[in-house]
């Protein structure tokens, strides 16, 4: 009985977790509070973009990868493909995404995070 309750719960957690970052929400306009240009961040911050990775974007993008569009990983050479260059450009994706991708709104990633995970991904996928 115990399996199964388990096997039930984390059957619905897995659809629920798919089904939110699936999903195909319109964009809304919200107002940056911090300038285009952040501060840089520091060594002391990689762990921060680390773990704010692994929150907000590792279940989409493991290992730097992307499970719905593999051609557009996080990875050096696809970033370029795609013209992603800088860390304004990735903050620029997370709040207004292709159909494939959440959108990370200021309000769910504060923008000085949204620039720490820009900044890790840039450092981290080279």
């Amino acid at each position: 009985m115990f399996r199964m309750t388990t096997k039930a719960g984390a059957a619905v957690l897995v659809t629920a977790c798919l089904l939110t970052a699936c999903s195909k929400e319109a964009p809304q306009n919200t107002a940056s509070s911090v300038p285009p240009q952040a501060a840089p961040v520091q060594p002391e911050q990689q762990q921060t973009g680390e773990a704010l990775f692994k929150q907000f974007c590792s279940s989409c993008h493991p290992d730097g990868g992307n499970v719905s569009d593999p051609k557009k990983s996080l990875h050096g050479a696809a970033l370029r493909k795609n013209n992603i260059a800088t860390a304004d450009d990735i903050v620029r994706i997370m709040r207004n995404p292709g159909a494939r991708m959440l959108r990370f709104d200021a309000a769910t990633i504060s923008d000085r995070d949204a620039y720490v995970i820009a900044d890790y991904v840039l450092k981290t996928f080279r």
